[in-house]
Formats: C-alpha cells, sequence, structure tokens
C-alpha cells in the first residue's frame, strides 16, 4: 500500500539501539568532576575503583548503570583482563542475579553447566577407587538448578563490555597502579579522598605519578590489597598444612565422569574434578583440585624461616609433572593424561587457608564511611566450595546500590533514620553493607575451614583420612548447599531488613515453616532472605514468565502484593467495593499514599492474584492496579497454588517490601499495609506530594 504521509518522532531512532537500564534518580546536586586539571590540579570522581577482577569491574558496571557512569573510575595495574587460571564457576544466585542484569545468555550457552555430582572412594572389592553416590549439585529452589563454569576472563570481558555501553567515556584504567591513599577533607571536604595513583610505562619510562580526589573509594584489589594495608588492616586466620595443586588441561582418560563435579578420596589422596567450558580448539577443559600427599619439607636442616617463607617454600617445591603424577596415583585404576596436541593451559599450588578482616570500611572524622574493601580484599578461602569469585561480586552487588542511593541522596541522613540503641548497629542504609557482608564472610570461612579440612582427608586435628566417611563428607556437602549455592544467604536484622513484622502475617508464615524446619530455603518468605524465582502468567497478554523477571537490577525497590480472591468483584464495580475488599484497600494506599510519598521512580508495584481461571476484566478491579502494574500483574500457571510456596495463605494474602537487591525488607499483611511507610522511611527520603 503506497504511503502518502508519514511523520515519526525523533526519539524512535533510539528504539533500534541496544536496550539499557533506566538511571536511578538523583535529588543531590550533580558535583562539578573533573578528569584533569581541577582547581588544585587533581582528577575528581565520585567512586573510585581498585582493582578490575570480577569484584571491581562488577561494582564498577552496576554504578555506571545505577547513574554514576561519568563520575566513576576504575584503575587496575595489569594490562588487561585475566588470560588463564583463578576463578571459573558461577552458582546459582550469582546466575540470578547476572539474568537480572541480562548478562546470562552467554554464560549459559557457552559455559559448562554442572548439575550433578559424582563421589568416589577407595573400593571396598579391589584396588583403586569406586563410585559411590551421584547427587544433585544443587538441593535447593532456584532459577537455575546447576552451577556453570566459564573462564574467569571471560566473565571480564562480558563486565566491561556491557559497562562500555553505559559509559562511552574511558573509565576502566588499566596498567594503573595504587601507590596509596589519605583522608583530606582540609583541602577538599567534597572530595576527601586524596589517591596516589602511578601511570605505568613500559621498561623504557618511569611511572607517573599523579593524585585522584574522590567521595569514596573501593578496593576490589584482591588478597594482597594495597588499599586494605593504607586502612591499617590485616587479614586474620589460619593456614593449614594441607597443599594442593591444580591444573586446567584437555584431558584424556578412560575415567567415566570426567564431564561431571567429582569429589574423589582414595588411600592415597583426594582429587575434585571440574569440568570446564569448549575452548577455541574445540576441546574440552577440564581442572582437576589435587591433594599434594608427599613429604615437601618446609626447611632444610639449620635453615631458620618465618611461617609466611616456609609456606612459599614448600608450595614452589610442588611441580606441574609432581601434581600430575599425584592425580594419577588417586585416578588408578583409571588412566588420565594430556591429551596428544594440547598443552597445559594452567597450573598453580596454594596452601589451604582462611582469612579475613575484622573491618571492611573506614570513616572519615564525621563518621561517614569513605572507604570500603569487597572480595578477596577483605576474605580469603580455599577454592573447594566454588565461592571466591561469587562471594566477592555479591559483596559488589550489595555495596553498590546502597552507594548510588547514598550519592544520589535518596537514602536518608543518618539522623532521619530509626537509631538504634547498641553503637555498632546500622543507622543508614550504607552502613549495612559491613553489618550484613562480613557475616557472609564469617559463615564463609567457617563452611570452608570445615569442608576443606574434610576434604583434605580429616574431620578435625585428631582424626586422619581413615576415619572420614563417605557419609559424613555428603552430610557436609548437602548441608552447605544452601550457603554455597548463595541462595541461602540471611541478613541479619537492621533498618532494611524488618523481621519484627505484623503479628497476624508472622503468625501464618511461620504456621507453614514450621511444617519444614528449613522451609525458608524453599521459598518461604522472610526478611533478609531473597525473593524465590517462580513461574506466573501474566494477565494482560497470558505470557508465562519468570516472576524475578520484574526484579530487574536497577536499584529499585518493588513492592510486592498477594492479593486474595476478594480483588475481583465477580458482579459489577460499586462505589463501596473499596470499603470491603482488602485487597482493594491495600492497593490504593500503596499506589495513592505509599509510593508517591518517596522520590519518583524509586518503587515499583509488583500484583500477584490466585485465580486459576483469568474469566475477569479490568473493570472489576481498582482502577490503581492498571494504572501502576499493567504488565506486572500475573497469576498461578495451573492448578497447584504458588502461594504455598511463599508460605501466603490465598484467604489472607501478603504485602512485601523487596530491596533493590532481590531480598525481602518486610512483610505485612494486606490490612496493615500502610505500615509500609515505617519501613521505607528509613530506606528513602520522603518528598512532598
Amino acid at each position: 500500500m503506497p504511503v502518502f504521509q508519514e511523520t515519526a518522532h525523533s526519539s524512535r531512532d533510539l528504539r533500534v539501539r541496544r536496550s539499557r537500564a533506566r538511571p536511578l534518580p538523583r535529588l543531590s546536586m550533580q558535583p562539578e568532576i573533573s578528569r584533569s586539571n581541577g582547581h588544585d590540579g587533581d582528577e575528581k570522581y565520585e567512586v573510585v575503583v581498585i582493582g578490575a577482577g570480577p569484584a571491581g569491574l562488577f561494582l564498577t558496571l552496576l554504578l555506571a548503570r545505577y547513574g554514576l557512569s561519568n563520575s566513576l573510575a576504575c584503575f587496575d595495574k595489569k594490562p588487561g583482563t585475566l588470560k588463564a587460571g583463578q576463578a571459573d564457576g558461577l552458582q546459582p544466585r550469582t546466575l540470578e542475579v547476572f539474568s537480572t542484569l541480562g548478562l546470562h545468555h552467554e554464560i549459559l550457552d557457552e559455559g559448562c553447566h554442572m548439575s550433578e555430582v559424582a563421589f568416589w572412594n577407595p573400593s571396598s572389592t579391589k584396588k583403586g577407587i569406586e563410585r559411590t553416590a551421584f547427587v544433585p549439585d544443587v538441593v535447593v529452589p532456584a532459577r537455575y538448578k546447576h552451577e556453570v563454569t566459564i573462564h574467569q576472563g571471560r566473565i571480564e570481558r562480558i563486565l566491561e563490555e556491557d559497562f562500555h555501553a553505559y559509559s562511552p567515556d574511558r573509565s576502566i584504567f588499566r596498567s594503573t597502579g595504587f601507590v596509596g591513599f589519605t583522608l583530606d577533607a582540609s583541602t577538599d571536604p567534597e572530595f576527601p579522598v586524596r589517591i596516589e595513583i602511578d601511570v605505568l610505562g613500559d621498561e623504557r619510562t618511569s611511572p607517573q605519578r599523579k593524585i585522584v580526589r574522590a567521595k569514596h573509594l573501593i578496593g576490589a584489589d584482591g588478597a594482597h590489597s594495597k588499599v586494605r594495608r593504607s586502612m591499617g588492616l590485616q587479614l586474620h586466620g589460619d593456614t593449614t598444612d594441607h597443599i594442593w595443586g591444580v591444573v586446567d588441561f584437555v584431558i584424556d582418560t578412560n575415567f567415566p565422569d570426567i564431564r561431571k563435579r567429582c569429589a574423589i578420596h582414595s588411600d592415597t589422596g583426594s582429587v575434585m574434578v571440574i569440568p570446564r567450558e569448549r575452548i577455541a580448539s574445540g576441546h574440552y577443559l577440564t581442572r582437576l583440585y589435587v591433594q599434594i600427599k608427599d613429604v615437601i619439607p618446609a626447611a632444610e636442616e639449620g635453615e631458620t624461616l618465618d611461617e609466611k617463607a616456609r609456606s612459599s617454600k614448600r608450595r614452589a617445591a610442588i611441580t606441574l609433572e609432581s601434581i600430575l603424577e599425584q592425580g594419577k596415583r588417586v585416578f588408578a585404576p583409571y588412566n588420565i593424561a594430556i591429551k596428544s596436541g594440547t598443552d597445559i593451559d594452567w597450573w598453580a599450588a596454594y596452601q589451604i587457608g582462611q582469612r579475613m578482616t575484622h573491618k571492611s570500611t573506614l570513616k572519615d572524622e564525621n563518621g561517614v564511611e569513605r572507604v570500603f574493601l569487597v572480595g578477596d580484599a577483605c576474605h580469603t578461602h580455599s577454592p573447594k566450595a566454588g565461592q571466591g569469585m561469587n562471594v566477592s561480586m555479591m559483596d559488589s552487588y550489595n555495596l553498590a546500590w546502597k552507594l548510588a542511593h547514598t550519592l544520589h541522596g535518596l537514602s536518608p541522613e543518618p539522623q532521619k533514620a530509626n537509631k538504634a540503641s547498641e553503637s555498632n548497629t546500622p543507622t543508614t542504609v550504607l552502613n549495612t553493607f559491613e553489618h550484613e557482608r562480613l557475616t557472609v564472610a564469617r559463615q564463609l570461612i567457617e563452611f570452608d575451614s570445615k569442608f576443606s579440612s574434610m576434604f583434605s582427608g580429616q574431620i578435625g586435628a585428631e582424626k586422619s583420612v581413615e576415619g572420614l566417611t563417605h557419609d559424613e563428607f555428603l552430610k557436609v556437602f548437602s548441608d552447605g548447599s544452601g550457603f554455597t549455592s548463595g541462595c541461602g544467604v540471611e541478613y541479619a536484622p537492621s533498618i532494611i531488613v524488618d523481621q519484627v513484622s505484623d503479628p497476624e502475617t508472622i503468625a501464618h508464615v511461620d504456621a507453614i515453616s514450621f511444617v519444614k524446619k528449613d522451609a525458608y530455603l524453599s521459598g518461604v518468605l522472610r526478611p533478609g532472605r531473597r525473593l524465590l524465582d517462580t513461574i506466573v502468567r501474566r494477565y494482560a497478554d497470558a505470557n508465562l514468565r519468570h516472576l524475578h523477571d520484574d526484579f530487574l537490577s536497577t536499584g529499585r525497590y518493588r513492592i510486592l502484593v498477594f492479593t486474595t480472591d476478594d480483588l475481583v468483584d465477580r458482579q459489577k464495580v460499586t462505589t463501596h467495593k473499596a470499603e470491603t475488599s482488602i485487597s482493594a484497600q491495600a492497593l490504593e494506599t500503596i499506589c495513592r499514599e505509599i509510593i508517591p510519598a518517596y522520590p519518583r521512580d524509586t518503587i515499583e508495584l509488583v500484583v500477584l492474584h490466585p485465580f486459576h481461571t483469568r474469566d475477569f476484566e479490568w473493570d472489576q478491579m481498582p482502577d490503581c492496579l492498571k494504572d501502576f502494574a499493567e504488565m506486572t500483574f500475573h497469576g498461578p500457571t495451573g492448578p497447584e497454588s504458588f502461594y504455598e510456596i511463599y508460605g501466603v495463605l490465598e484467604s489472607r494474602g501478603a504485602v512485601v517490601a523487596i530491596r533493590p537487591d532481590g531480598y525481602v525488607g518486610v512483610v505485612k499483611s494486606l490490612a496493615d499495609a500502610k505500615s509500609l511507610g515505617d519501613y521505607f522511611d528509613n530506606c528513602l527520603v520522603r518528598v512532598d506530594v
């Protein structure tokens, strides 16, 4: 058909571009950012991140997505992303978070999925090892019921590529070393963190020293963190005598489970098998963690060495050949070898230890947190439970939205928050970072110490490998799945985790949770726990979708409403309906009183209904429902009640505040929806309406 006239808005050009997350609104004044030639010659940024590994890049990306792209810098001494070795596994919770950012496609498509774990132990009938059990790799409900292994360097590249979509200017600076920092508000109160940076040249040029000023500094620079040392902090903990070798290579073997995650205990030692992704040659990599059983002298006769030097000498005595030879002994009667025509991808030796700092922040003279540590900079452990990269990035995930809210002026000032009686209790949203993540770090250290000790053949210092039973090891593995998957993390009560909810809501949630002691892991709502993903049917277009897709990582709070069967007036709409429908009253309160009371576009609404049929119309429901949640209004996909998964009774419903990181903040009854304001007053500043 010929077109005689055509008009279009200029904004249509944006529709063909890659979609981007909306930045957070900003109430605070945008500071004057200087990348060079500031009034005192210093470069200035609101946030400076040291370290461009997974934790640092993830934090930098999140801050850019939340709206800080023009006032952000990340410095790293390495010339590029990681090329080999180190972390390679992503746990289910990390995959859930990546999916809320749209970063999961390549990882899921090209990574190696580990859905099952094979356990091998000394054979009871012959020499060598035999398989004793298969168990699911992930035993708790999760959107992704598997781990994924993929090269850490690829994760870094995915993060950096997405960052450039939000920050076209150069903000990640490599070959740039961190020297130190001081808190110096006297010369620049707005940018009190004074940071010394060395821009590294080649072999023929000397580093060029420059000064960078920031409002906040984040140390994501690994276990040997210079930021941590500049804060006057140390890693404290224990180092065991267990030494392990790790090697990535294309394996030639007749071992039947080489493409599964395996925990192998033999009379000659232990091995963990981690299948990895396909590489450019078309081969599939395998990672082996090999316990070194040979006695390696820590010092020669008459030689005096401190603990660090002794450990270093023991590790240095390990060779690639010794790792492979020990691996062959453990795998017997099966054979392992390097596949002909391929080379070793990477190998290393390490000594198991668990260490952490007692603090992860540093405050200025006014009590404002200015410096933060994330990842290995504040906690280190063995790689056995696959937690390093995951817990590190979740540190950044926890910090990013809190820091962005603070800089954007969205969080209440300390004096406006509900102050607690104890001085160590957080009084601001930003204070909760250390409160929450140091607790997770302690849990990680405790679990890793137990798990790695058992994997190395010891339950306790006095018990040898002969005393370790398969059932004991399997129980530790299964009991720890909630933690290792990342799905069982629970944050303690604080101003953003209100576990003292409405008595009626507590009664019916707890009544269901008591049916099964670990029901919170099964999805029952609990403040401090993540919201479980379920499949729902959207009312507007009848599409099936993941509930998590309405809880994207955009830095916004959500209110999730579980309505009851009084939501729909099946006869007709009446002027008295609002007086008789608790669901309608709750929605009207949320839409007309709660959401408008806080900065625009900081709270979104998601509504669930219990009806198994869809024979009702929009005009049979409150008007505000379509206005606020037309495309976030969902029901069940079949005859089963998905309310039961969350511990909510269809006859009573509930309203839930969900934090920007997907964790439940508070659970209230429908009749008590108005009291959501008490919770959000701790989280967001009020605005005039």
